[in-house]
């Protein structure tokens, strides 16, 4: 009985996860449209820089209750998820790897990169269970904060550590806690 309850649970949570992830999608490829692939001369720290502006912006609206630019704090999770996938593309691209991508390119590298963040979501799910949605949206963004201080110290060490996941793998979460965020806020509990 258990095992079918939990199946109908990760059920739900991949289909709400994979809408939260089109509607990210969807801007990432409006804004290619618009822009073009532009993103491709970001360094890493100035990736890191964009989503934190992000980050703490939330954390700001949530602390005081108040904002004055019109972008929603939903809005602003959207940019954290496709920023968050932009560095992870950045990072696995050849270093003489063309700034300009064709759309379709542009479009090809953002689905991998998801596919790879959905599979160590439903990994991670598997061992920890719906644990996130007993999170606050407060603590979604306290995670996204740490994961970037995190990065910004790998970064300074060269991209070295000695014991701990690499940038990557923090990329990887700082998308999961967002669209985990974006579910919430979907779900009218955030």
């Amino acid at each position: 009985m258990q095992d079918s309850v939990s199946a109908n649970i990760m059920t739900n949570t991949l289909a709400q996860y994979r809408a939260v992830v089109g509607r990210c999608k969807d801007m990432y490829v409006k804004k290619a449209k618009d822009y073009g692939t532009s993103w491709r001369v970001l360094r890493g720290i100035s990736i890191v820089d964009q989503i934190y502006i992000k980050a703490w912006r939330i954390r700001q609206i949530q602390e005081t209750g108040q904002q004055k630019i019109g972008d929603s704090i939903e809005s602003e999770f959207v940019g954290i998820v496709n920023y968050g996938i932009i560095a992870l593309i950045q990072n696995a691209m050849p270093a003489d790897a063309p700034i300009d991508l064709s759309y379709e390119e542009a479009k090809q590298w953002y689905e991998d990169k998801a596919q790879d963040i959905e599979n160590l979501m439903q990994q991670k799910n598997h061992d920890y269970g719906e644990a996130w949605r007993e999170l606050s949206q407060q603590s979604f963004v306290d995670l996204i904060l740490v994961k970037l201080l995190r990065i910004k110290q790998i970064l300074a060490n060269d991209g070295q550590t000695i014991v701990s996941e690499g940038a990557d793998a923090n990329f990887h979460d700082i998308v999961n806690y967002a669209i985990f965020a974006l579910i919430k806020i979907d779900e009218g509990k955030a």
